[in-house]
Formats: structure tokens, C-alpha cells, sequence
């Protein structure tokens, strides 16, 4: 139950002072995009870039945070909704921090990426939608989850019996087709540097 007994403390650093003395703007990399689509791949390789330009950055991975802060969670589309909501306030901290925070889950819903972004300042939630046929995810199926959906040993996975939401106007189009990992991360970081939240 939400109380009612606490009032919001206004910090004396803000969030542009934190980013400023880290020579970056801060923001949220929102990876989406169906299981085995390459969103962890592909978040790990630009969270690599960003360390190497000696940027300050840091992953939500959406298998790490179930083992944890949403380990209590299970797939119905009320936990799903629940495990986006909280890990939408997280990645808000990350960002009043100063950090480039980046979060790979499937979100499969419109409504709770809406939801994510609207916990932000303009320009600051940047959804990057990783594009990859459910046929091409299902033949990687990296985690055997495929296999088990169509068995019947897994309920409510998304693309199977559980539905996808795909971004309509996605800030980064991320089409895996025809892109190596290296080439797909390489886009985020231009576009990084293109709109001013990190340096050439």
C-alpha cells in the first residue's frame, strides 16, 4: 500500500550537474524486441563502445533484474506490466544520476514503454527496437524457450500466445537482417553522438 506520510526531497545536485561533470547527457537506451531478437547482444556491444569512449553507462539486462528486484514476478501480463513499471522507476534513477542507462527486456506493450517514457524528460527515453523476424528468433532460440512454448511447457510467451506490441515510431530502427552485432551497435552510438549525449 502507497502512504500517504511522505513528501519528495529535492536534491541540491541535479541531474544536469551530474551529467555535466561526466562530459555526457544523460538518457535511457530502451531496447524492444522479441526473445532471441539480439536486444542483450546488441545492448552489451553498445554498453562496450560507450566504456571504451570512456562514457558513464550501465545495462538493466531483463534476465539479471528477474533474478533480483523482480525475482518474485512470474509472465502473466499483470507481472509483466509490473515487471516494466518497476524497472522503469530504476532506470529513472539511473538517469537523474547522470548515467547513459540502457534496459534489454521485451516489453512487449505500447502502453508500458509509453509509460516508461513519460517518466522522462524530451529526448531522454530513446527506444531502440530490434528488429528481427519471429522465424529468424525461434531459429537462433538461444535459451531452448521457443521449443518449450510450442510444447506447451511454457504459457504466455510472447510471439507464441502472448502478444507483441512492435513500436510503431521507434527512435533507432535497429533492422537485424542485414547488420552484424557490430554494425547494429555502431548505429545507437552514431546517433549518441549525432544528437549531443556524447562526443565525437
Amino acid at each position: 500500500m502507497k502512504t500517504e506520510n511522505t513528501v519528495w526531497h529535492t536534491q541540491q545536485v541535479s541531474k544536469t550537474q551530474r551529467a555535466e561533470l561526466k562530459q555526457q547527457k544523460s538518457c535511457l537506451l530502451w531496447y524492444t524486441g522479441l526473445s532471441g531478437s539480439g536486444k542483450s547482444t546488441i545492448a552489451n556491444a553498445v554498453d562496450a563502445l560507450l566504456f571504451q569512449r570512456q562514457c558513464h553507462s550501465y545495462l538493466l539486462d531483463g534476465d539479471n533484474v528477474r533474478h533480483g528486484l523482480n525475482g518474485d514476478l512470474g509472465f502473466s501480463d499483470e507481472d509483466r506490466v509490473e515487471n516494466i513499471r518497476r524497472i522503469s522507476e530504476v532506470a529513472q534513477l539511473f538517469v537523474d544520476a547522470g548515467l547513459i542507462v540502457s534496459t534489454a527486456f521485451i516489453s512487449p506493450f505500447a502502453a508500458d514503454r509509453a509509460m516508461a517514457a513519460a517518466k522522462l524528460s524530451a529526448g531522454e527515453f530513446i527506444e531502440v527496437f530490434i528488429d528481427t523476424p519471429i522465424a529468424i528468433c525461434e531459429q537462433r532460440d538461444p535459451k531452448g524457450l521457443y521449443k518449450k512454448a510450442r510444447a506447451g511447457e511454457i504459457k504466455d510467451f510472447t510471439g507464441i500466445d502472448s502478444t507483441y506490441e512492435a513500436p510503431e515510431n521507434p527512435t533507432i530502427h535497429i533492422d537485424t537482417s542485414d547488420k552484424s552485432i557490430e554494425q547494429c551497435a555502431q548505429q545507437v552510438v552514431d546517433y549518441l553522438i549525432e544528437h549531443g549525449f556524447i562526443k565525437k
